[in-house]
């Protein structure tokens, strides 16, 4: 790793053990939480902070493998373990939800009884407050280092957010109405929104698993490169791009006339490929096909476009 990826992975290295700490603190007191109050809306915070603190451990080691150089066995490093990471914690946070949506049910069935609600309050408002900063944090980070592994931890952090304030408003509306079914129907809505984020990083998962573009990313990297080759009196064709969870892989042929050196050529195709990972720094890997213009061949059995 270079100076730059080891700052990089220090801070992020920093920022996952914080988040495995500040879960194991917060679940064990969400437990105590529901335990004491016998809230279904509690309960339901407390089996997602369950899974979140499983899913932080796996991404503490899914991150130091991104961050393992390639060797002789795994040629493109090991980053794609942060695709596997994601569609982890999703998997989780939907089997959260699923059981979170049966005991709301089971207390519907079987009635609803909260005690010392003032407890269950404090403590659900503290776990929001830490989890909407460390949430945002991981956000700002794994957006800053693109790290989907850090976005994914920090998207369930929200995520838990987003139930602590339903949990929030149902005991208030249940202290101010004196109405028990705010809770469990509190507990069914926090679910809803819990399986939507483990559906958006399922799919996130298996998007970077099969390699999927990304246009926003490609029209960056065709803009560039249409400008590169025009000002050069070039054309080029057949690019296609993936990311790999820390890495940006870029392929392309480019055309040249036939008078020119191959060392004039190769000249040129190093100046387009830095230009294209200064785009997409700090993590791209660029390659360039050389064509001359008597022998271009733009038709690729994998390029249909």
């Amino acid at each position: 790793m270079q100076t730059g990826d080891v700052t990089s992975y220090d801070e992020q290295k920093k920022m996952m053990y914080f988040s495995l700490a500040a879960a194991l603190v917060l679940l064990g007191a969400k437990v105590a939480a529901a335990v004491v109050t016998g809230s279904s809306a509690i309960y339901s915070d407390a089996a997602e902070s369950v899974v979140h603190f499983l899913v932080v451990c796996f991404a503490v080691w899914a991150l130091r493998m991104v961050h393992k150089p390639a060797d002789e066995s795994h040629h493109f490093g090991h980053d794609k373990i942060s695709f596997l990471s994601a569609g982890f914690e999703g998997a989780m946070i939907s089997a959260a939800a699923l059981l979170i949506f049966y005991e709301a049910i089971r207390q519907m069935i079987g009635g609803v009884r909260i005690e010392n609600l003032g407890f269950g309050i404090m403590v659900t408002a503290g776990a929001a407050v830490i989890n909407l900063t460390l949430g945002v944090s991981l956000l700002a980070l794994g957006k800053r280092s693109g790290s989907l592994l850090l976005r994914a931890n920090g998207h369930h952090l929200l995520t838990d957010v987003w139930s602590s304030v339903a949990v929030l408003v149902a005991l208030g509306l249940y202290r101010f109405t004196g109405w028990v079914w705010w809770d469990p129907i509190a507990a069914i809505l926090a679910a809803i929104n819990i399986l939507r984020v483990g559906y958006k990083l399922i799919r996130e998962s298996l998007g970077g698993l099969l390699d999927e573009s990304d246009p926003i990313i490609e029209k960056r990297i065709r803009h560039l490169l249409e400008a590169e080759v025009s000002k050069r009196g070039l054309s080029y064709h057949n690019l296609r791009h993936r990311h790999s969870g820390k890495t940006h892989w870029i392929e392309f042929h480019l055309v040249f006339d036939d008078f020119l050196t191959v060392g004039q050529a190769h000249d040129e195709a190093t100046e387009i490929e830095a230009s294209v990972a200064a785009l997409l720094h700090p993590d791209a890997r660029v390659i360039s096909h050389l064509e001359p213009k008597s022998a271009e061949h733009r038709d690729e059995r994998w390029e249909e476009r």
